[in-house]
């Protein structure tokens, strides 16, 4: 994880993971990562309402996120991030646990 003091500025590290400890910028950080990944949610299900198939619509997402993270943070610092994706994928960091009655 990259420490950062202050308001979020482009080029300045990506945020990983959170850590054990938590202040209240990473309070605030959360907050903002919980109402931008509902305005995505909302977006998923608006494209499945006009018939685009999930898989297409997770591939654009992954892409325009990926573009956005360059323009911020610069490609050397992604592709550090991107090579830390498939320990994390594998430790199920990504999935998500349904319970069914």
């Amino acid at each position: 994880m990259v420490n950062r003091k202050g308001p979020w500025r482009p080029g300045h590290g990506i945020m990983i993971s959170l850590p054990a400890e938590r202040n209240e910028e990473d309070g605030h950080c959360a907050e903002l990562r919980h109402v931008a990944l509902s305005y995505v949610t909302e977006a998923f299900e608006e494209g499945r309402l006009d018939g685009i198939e999930t898989e297409y619509l997770a591939h654009a997402a992954l892409f325009a996120a990926l573009k956005e993270l360059v323009l911020a943070y610069g490609e050397d610092a992604v592709a550090g991030f991107a090579e830390r994706l498939p320990e994390r994928l594998r430790h199920g960091e990504f999935s998500v646990n349904i319970k069914r009655q």
